[in-house]
């Protein structure tokens, strides 16, 4: 059967909703509790119309020509305006996904970690950490206690674009963290265990994120978690010897 003449497809508001049921149904299945599933699906549905909200702006900025200069601005107005809804629209999403997090009464709080903030971290540290490094051995365990400390420095919107601001970061930084990794990291002549054994985890990209952004909260959430001062101190002379 052919589509054609049909004009745009659109997906009208009950097949949205059988989609998102039906992929919570199939998460569901495989054990991810339906709070954690409702969170990260809000996230996509805000990035969605944030990636929308960018494309649509650099498409309005400039109007059908041959038209004549009152159209011109009419038309540019009217862009405007819709574009600066599409934003409005992306900022609640937002809003209401990090508000899905019951330990937050506003989005600007730093409230526990939750298991999908864990989960978003190590799915963004990761292949970061593998541009600069090979597979950790480090304990999965001390990973999550390592995360659980720097994303407490954060509030609930904070993480949400954190792996942006890890990508940002890292990019800003490749040739620091090349060297650094060279020789400090898996494959150097520096043993895993001692003052430099963060660097032998992923979540050691994460760390000197939050060393350059935010020292003061990062040392004191790691001291709360009883993490060793030792491996801060570790990062910190590589990250000073790599500059």
């Amino acid at each position: 059967m052919s589509t054609a003449g049909e004009g745009r497809q659109q997906l009208d508001e009950a097949s949205v909703l059988n989609a998102k049921r039906t992929l919570l149904q199939l998460l569901a299945r495989a054990g991810v509790w339906s709070g954690d599933a409702e969170e990260l699906i809000g996230f996509v549905e805000a990035g969605a119309l944030a990636l929308a909200y960018e494309e649509v702006g650099a498409a309005g900025r400039s109007a059908p020509e041959g038209k004549g200069e009152a159209y011109a601005s009419g038309w540019l107005d009217g862009a405007r305006a819709a574009t600066e809804e599409l934003g409005a629209v992306a900022e609640r999403a937002l809003r209401h996904a990090v508000a899905s997090d019951p330990s937050a009464s506003s989005s600007d709080d730093r409230p526990p970690v939750g298991r999908t903030e864990l989960e978003r971290t190590k799915v963004a540290v990761t292949p970061l950490y593998l541009s600069f490094a090979d597979v950790s051995d480090l304990d999965p365990e001390v990973t999550e206690q390592v995360l659980r400390a720097l994303l407490g420095t954060m509030s609930s919107r904070q993480r949400a674009g954190y792996a942006g601001r890890l990508t940002e970061f890292t990019s800003a930084h490749r040739a620091r963290l090349e060297r650094l990794y060279a020789e400090y990291g898996p494959g150097s002549a520096i043993a895993i265990h001692g003052r430099y054994s963060l660097i032998h985890s992923p979540t050691s990209v994460a760390v000197l994120e939050r060393l350059a952004t935010s020292p003061a909260d990062l040392h004191e959430e790691w001291d709360a978690a009883e993490l060793p001062p030792a491996w801060l101190d570790g990062l910190t002379t590589a990250w000073e010897a790599s500059a």
